[in-house]
């Protein structure tokens, strides 16, 4: 088996109304997380030796902007799992409006994380959405518009060249539709397309951890 990897995971979580049934899945599954983890990366020859969770949740910043982002920090796992299950059980889904809705926001807002460092290291940013996304820029005279947030896609597709990139993978659970389809001819990105207002629903949790475990 190869070096331990430290690995990081951000998951960029759509939590408006439809996302009920991954949200709850998430909620039933965090303190599982680890050793579910584990378990996949070892099917592939792989170990984890330090493992670090963050979420940012996301609706809507032209619906509603005061609940458009909601980040956490990082939690060490499996040491903090108590601290990440309830955190992730105070996220609701709700709202959001008719889609799009402020995905690239919250995947600017992951791109900044505050990485582990070294070498043998995973950066993995995991968005998990059933809805498109606006450009970017809507909702920006919001006083909580993420300042990280670049005026572009084509900006924003600059940032993830530019991140670390021997160590940083992108994973899009999300619909086959503007902008996620085309975001395939980014840098070590995954794309697994997702239906529309299903709220991932086809996909169980350890599907996506699998898929996860394949990107370390």
């Amino acid at each position: 088996m190869r070096d331990a990897y430290a690995v990081d995971i951000v998951f960029c979580l759509d939590v408006t109304g439809s996302m009920y049934p991954i949200v709850d899945r998430l909620k039933e599954g965090v303190l599982t997380l680890p050793k579910r983890l584990a378990e996949a990366a070892a099917v592939g020859d792989k170990a984890i030796g330090e493992l670090r969770v963050r979420f940012v949740a996301y609706r809507d910043f032209r619906d509603n902007p005061a609940d458009a982002l909601q980040e956490s920090r990082f939690f060490r796992m499996p040491a903090q799992a108590g601290e990440l299950e309830t955190a992730v059980r105070d996220l609701e889904a709700g709202g959001g409006g008719d889609e799009p809705e402020s995905g690239l926001e919250a995947l600017a807002v992951a791109f900044g994380s505050d990485w582990c460092a070294g070498a043998n290291r995973r950066h993995l940013v995991v968005v998990l959405t059933d809805a498109s996304a606006h450009p970017l820029g809507v909702g920006r005279a919001a006083p909580d518009y993420p300042p990280a947030a670049p005026a572009t896609l084509d900006d924003l597709a600059a940032v993830w060249v530019g991140s670390n990139p021997e160590a940083s993978r992108l994973l899009l659970f999300a619909p086959a539709t503007t902008p996620w389809a085309g975001m395939t001819a980014w840098r070590d990105t995954v794309h697994v397309p997702s239906r529309p207002g299903n709220g991932l629903n086809e996909y169980a949790l350890t599907e996506i951890v699998d898929a996860i475990a394949a990107r370390i």
